[in-house]
């Protein structure tokens, strides 16, 4: 009986040496959790039960359980590199087969969809037609295509006209057209301020806006009891457009209150290309809001300019927040809101089956997996531009590893015993 008690322990010992031999293996695997073996010992027992004499027959392995404690947070240069800072495993389609995993080392595909080194998809919550993240479960996918552009339609501006300043001594001579044989253009005589914008047509190609400020004479006021009254014009790629608009200031230096909202509505504006003629785009409307000007004795200054206009873009870059959410930059400066990561906890998460390349897959000793977003349903928050590292901890594993090998001899040890013990009782005579 010492033979088989003593093997069993042999067999113990040896898994027990596996176990620990792959967890030093994977000291440095990103999401890696540790293991440890569980043991049981073997009596022989009947339907009457042990009998109180009895001696136990050896031990043997009952289960591998997993630590799922945190590793530590190391930081990369990757944004789509993600660690959970909390519980919670991200989840992974395998040719549609839910998996479960804590590393986070993703990567685009030739489709723009978010994979991690094995090619499985990172699963979340997809942004609809309209924009808005739904609660329904799919891969994350990144567009590498070009955003459309987005043609200016109003402008936002916020200056300071100096009310120091006398009206012009040229008038203005309007018609200005930078296209014209010979071209013509503003003289500094002619107004007392300036500044510019990019403008866009519906193609995405850039156009200059300058807008000119004349203050206006006493004898040319268009009211006489608003005395603080300038003109604004503007010329787009070298030509004047419009005919300008008052702007008539209250004694406060503010834009008088019946003038409000005071908008400059330029209608029909036909974009150009380098040589003056049509460059395809459509006639478009322009509206430039003069509301938040002011005039007081200081130096024309310009505050804010805001067009929502932009050009066309290539995918920059990639943001992850906290909570999952995954934003998308562009080389036009633009950025778009495209999904959100879930996250699944479990019941039992040791539960959960080992399947290889850091993932598991649920069973039911697991329970079903809760899918939530980051930060929410106990899972823990997302960390961008970071891995996981493995938690396992070299110094207990050496210690373990000594008492295994030890348990190892002793138990060859005893086989050797009980061989000298029973070649004895073989040369009795």
């Amino acid at each position: 009986m010492a033979f088989d008690t003593s093997v069993s322990g042999i067999l113990a010992a040896s898994a027990d040496l596996g176990i620990i031999g792959n967890n030093i293996a994977n000291s440095s695997t990103s999401g890696f959790k540790s293991s440890r073996g569980e043991f049981t010992d073997i009596y022989a027992s009947s339907l009457l039960g042990t009998p109180g004499t009895a001696i136990g027959q050896g031990v043997q392995l009952n289960s591998v359980k997993q630590d799922f404690s945190q590793g530590n947070i190391e930081f990369t240069t990757n944004s789509l590199d993600l660690a959970i800072n909390g519980s919670g495993f991200f989840r992974l389609s395998n040719d549609g087969v839910a998996t479960y995993t804590r590393a986070g080392a993703f990567q685009l595909d030739r489709d723009g969809n978010i994979v991690n080194g094995s090619g499985m998809q990172l699963q979340g919550y997809p942004q609809d037609v309209e924009g808005n993240i739904t609660g329904e479960l799919g891969n994350l996918q990144l567009s590498t295509a070009l955003i459309d552009p987005n043609a200016t339609s109003q402008a936002i501006i916020t200056a300071n006209l100096d009310s120091r300043s006398v009206a012009p001594v040229i008038p203005w001579a309007g018609s200005f057209d930078a296209f014209a044989d010979p071209a013509t253009a503003p003289t500094p005589g002619m107004f007392e301020s300036s500044t510019s914008l990019t403008v866009y047509d519906q193609l995405g190609n850039p156009h200059v806006m300058s807008i000119y400020f004349s203050k206006v004479a006493a004898a040319d006021l268009t009211d006489p009891t608003k005395p603080n009254e300038w003109i604004a014009r503007t010329l787009i790629d070298g030509v004047e457009i419009g005919a300008g608009i008052s702007m008539p200031f209250e004694a406060n230096g503010q834009i008088a209150a019946d003038n409000l909202p005071l908008a400059y509505n330029i209608a029909d504006w036909t974009p150009l290309d380098a040589d003056g003629a049509s460059n395809g785009a459509s006639a478009q409307a322009l509206s430039l809001d003069f509301s938040s000007f002011t005039q007081y004795g200081a130096a024309f200054a310009v505050s804010t300019v805001n067009q929502d206009g932009y050009t066309t873009g290539q995918l920059r870059g990639v943001e992850i927040d906290e909570s999952g959410v995954l934003f998308t930059r562009y080389t036009n400066g633009q950025s778009r809101q495209i999904g959100q990561i879930a996250l699944a906890s479990f019941t039992n998460p040791n539960g959960l089956q080992p399947s290889g390349d850091s993932t598991w897959v649920e069973t039911f000793s697991a329970g079903q997996p809760t899918l939530s977003t980051p930060g929410l349903g106990g899972t823990g928050a997302i960390q961008s531009g970071a891995l996981e590292g493995s938690n396992v901890e070299l110094t207990s594993q050496l210690v373990r590893m000594i008492i295994a090998q030890r348990n190892f001899q002793a138990n060859a040890q005893l086989i050797q015993t009980e061989d000298t013990v029973t070649q004895t009782v073989i040369n009795l005579r």
